[in-house]
């Protein structure tokens, strides 16, 4: 292969190549870091890009690898992780310049797993601020695009993990989700992603809902990960326990499963784009013919549970606005001061409730999919929109993320996996969602459905 195209090889691939001595770390860095120089004029998914760094690490996996004693799972593999994932001595800016840059003291769980395993950390990747939109505009990074057509948005918020891991940045990308910010950016890219369960991969800070998943082009190179980031670390006091979990255990298929298919919403006045509703019903009948039994799951979520997460977030970014000096927050992007303004309005009668609406959510999700194996469903409802908006519809904040936000308040581990394009050539994301703990299993339906979705369009090439 020639040494331009080493970017496209999996994890997987490379590891058996690094074994066999057939690659070196060095060519494959060199690979990726030529690759993002051809595409980051055109989606700007990178923010603090170490190429001398990242070249350096390579060539210590390399004499690693040449003595025959590699450092650990990864050793030499390249990773990108999401900026909010803190990596010693660089800024954590949370997507907004009214952060205060001070380089991070620490690795992040998460980071130092991967450090620790011998993955070469070649950048880090945008957000919008603090993480607050399903998509991509930021008040500190540039606007990063869509690969797939740079007129629309990658999603969010792990929007330049998204367009990395369709452009090509290497085969390992990390993400954070706290409401699809892994799946609708995976969605929107066509890459695969995992939201685990919450607690299975430490974060620091733990907060309920929040979640780091890998962001890939295939689901074994997300297993992968996932065996080194869900290693304990004593930060995350929501950590669940250790578990010898077989990530790599992935053959399994669905006959005798009973699978859940959640395609409409409950309200009349919206409905799942006719595209994205007939490429998941598609996948659906894969599963049936496969031998799962697939019924339809009614809709279980309600207004005031939907509100009660809208109300919980703009009150969050109203208090992290106030902790800020105010010629700080000046500089937070629009939507953030919109949203902290709307806020204002709010009782502690009203948090308080909107606090109780989340838990309801979290408990008519978890009985709903309950007497189901696996529930499938799209992950967004709507197609990439325009690359500057924040979303769909203002009017609608809630639509974007209707069968993600669910599974972040029960703690269920869901993954996006591409099931086809538009006609305009846009991806379309099958969302795949398990019982709390089994990320494996869902895992193991994404590996199935890989294996029998067809040939996919080629990956996007910059113009």
């Amino acid at each position: 292969m020639s040494s331009t195209r080493l970017f496209e090889l999996s994890a997987v691939e490379l590891l058996a190549r690094y074994r066999d001595r057939s690659l070196s770390p060095v060519e494959v860095v060199q690979s990726v870091l030529d690759r993002i120089g051809l595409w980051e004029p055109h989606i700007r998914a990178t923010y603090a890009l170490d190429a001398q760094g990242a070249l350096q690490a390579a060539r210590a996996s390399e004499q690693r690898w040449a003595k025959g004693a590699p450092q650990g799972d990864l050793d030499g593999v390249p990773i990108t992780l999401k900026e909010n994932i803190a990596t010693r001595g660089t800024p954590v800016p949370l997507g907004s310049a009214a952060t205060e840059l001070k380089p991070a003291a620490d690795d992040a769980p998460a980071a130092a797993r991967v450090r620790e395993a011998g993955a070469v950390i070649v950048t880090k990747t945008t957000m919008p601020d603090f993480g607050f939109l399903g998509a991509a505009p930021s008040s500190f990074h540039a606007l990063t695009r869509n690969p797939w057509n740079t007129a629309h948005s990658t999603g969010g918020s792990s929007s330049g993990a998204g367009a990395a891991a369709a452009a090509g940045y290497g085969p390992l990308h990390l993400g954070t989700d706290i409401g699809g910010s892994v799946r609708i950016p995976a969605s929107f890219c066509g890459v695969f992603g995992l939201k685990p369960s919450h607690g299975r991969v430490p974060v620091d800070p733990p907060a309920p809902a929040r979640v780091i998943g890998p962001m890939t082009r295939t689901v074994a190179d997300a297993a992968l990960l996932m065996q080194v980031v869900s290693r304990p670390d004593p930060r995350d006091y929501l950590g669940l326990p250790p578990q010898d979990v077989a990530w790599q255990r992935l053959a399994r298929g669905p006959a005798g499963l009973r699978i859940g298919l959640w395609v409409e919403p409950p309200a009349s006045d919206w409905q799942v784009d006719p595209e994205i509703l007939a490429a998941v019903q598609a996948a659906a009948r894969c599963f049936e013919a496969a031998g799962a039994i697939v019924e339809p799951l009614k809709d279980w979520s309600t207004d005031e549970m939907q509100l009660g997460l809208v109300h919980f977030f703009t009150m969050r970014c109203r208090v992290d606005l106030a902790a800020l000096p105010p010629e700080r927050a000046r500089k937070a992007a629009a939507y953030i001061h919109a949203a902290a303004g709307f806020a204002a309005s709010l009782t502690p009668e009203d948090t308080f409730r909107a606090f109780t609406r989340m838990q309801a959510m979290q408990a008519a999700t978890a009985a709903a999919t309950q007497p189901y194996d696996f529930v499938l469903s799209p992950v967004s409802p709507v197609l990439p929109f325009a690359a500057a908006s924040t979303g769909s519809d203002a009017e609608m904040s809630t639509r974007d993320s209707h069968f993600t936000v669910p599974f972040n308040q029960s703690g269920q581990p869901a993954a996006s996996i591409r099931c086809g394009h538009s006609a305009s050539g846009l991806p379309i994301g099958l969302q795949i969602v398990g019982r709390r703990f089994d990320d494996l299993g869902v895992l193991q339906m994404a590996h199935f459905y890989e294996s029998v979705r067809g040939p996919q369009a080629p990956w996007p090439e910059p113009r």
